[in-house]
Parts: structure tokens; C-alpha cells; sequence
């Protein structure tokens, strides 16, 4: 499965979610609602998954966690806050940085619209590119 495929199920899993449960709850509350629905789906999900720090080739327990990583490819930060802050996101970089993953989602379930709460972050994610020049090319040839 690839990058683009588990966030959408992400997506949807978490629009689902703040249909029925709607903004304001714990982030701990989506959290866990989050995983359930994601492994009914037939994903593997890892919660509270820590994240080192190597330097001088010394590893710390820094305490960073990262909220859920699906099929040890995508991490997953969740909130639950009124407006998200620059430095969520660059939380969310550093995070793909430390774990060498390519693909982050930021979900703020704090939002009136959860749409207005989902951000995309990459770390050298080559997948996109490689699926559009494919469609271009479907697409010359359909010509």
C-alpha cells in the first residue's frame, strides 16, 4: 500500500469520525477512536510510538511521540485546539525527520470543519510526482 492510499483512508476514517462526534473532545478521545477505525479497516496502527534523537551517534529518549503511524509508513499528529500554530507543522517535519518517514498528516479535529483541519506534510515524498507523470503519459497516449 502506498503513501497517498493509507492517507486517504486516513481522511476519510477521520471525517467520518468528526461527522459523528463533531470538534471540542480530548485529542486523546481521537486518538483512540482514530485507531479503532483505521484497523477495521484493515490497517496496522501503532499509538504513542516514540521518536529518538541520534547525535554523535548516540541515541536520546527525548520524549517526543509520535500519535499514530499506519503501516509504519504515514505518521499521524493529532489535535484537538482552536487554531493550529506554524509550529505544528514544523513539529510534524521534524517528527518524518527523526522517524525517516516520507509522509505526515496533521488533523485538527478542533475545527468547526474538519476539512479546514488537514495538513499534508512531506519529507522528500517522491510518490506524486512519479503517479502524475504516469497519468500524463496515459493521458498522451489516449490522445
Amino acid at each position: 500500500m502506498m503513501h497517498n492510499e493509507i492517507s486517504k483512508m486516513v481522511i476519510d476514517a477521520a471525517m467520518e469520525i468528526h461527522r459523528k462526534l463533531g470538534p471540542g473532545l480530548l485529542e486523546s478521545v481521537y486518538l483512540v477512536v482514530l485507531a479503532h477505525e483505521l484497523k477495521k479497516r484493515g490497517l496496522h496502527v501503532e499509538k504513542e510510538v516514540p521518536i529518538p534523537v541520534v547525535w554523535d551517534n548516540l541515541r536520546f529518549e527525548a520524549g517526543f511521540r509520535a500519535d499514530l503511524i499506519v503501516e509504519g509508513l504515514v505518521i499521524i499528529e493529532l489535535k484537538s485546539i482552536e487554531t493550529l500554530a506554524p509550529v505544528h507543522k514544523k513539529q510534524l517535519l521534524t517528527y518524518l525527520r527523526l522517524a525517516d518517514k516520507r509522509l505526515g498528516l496533521l488533523l485538527n479535529f478542533g475545527e468547526g470543519v474538519l476539512k479546514e483541519g488537514i495538513h499534508r506534510v512531506v519529507n522528500n515524498l517522491e510518490e506524486n510526482t512519479h503517479a502524475e507523470a504516469h497519468k500524463r503519459k496515459e493521458e498522451e497516449l489516449n490522445k
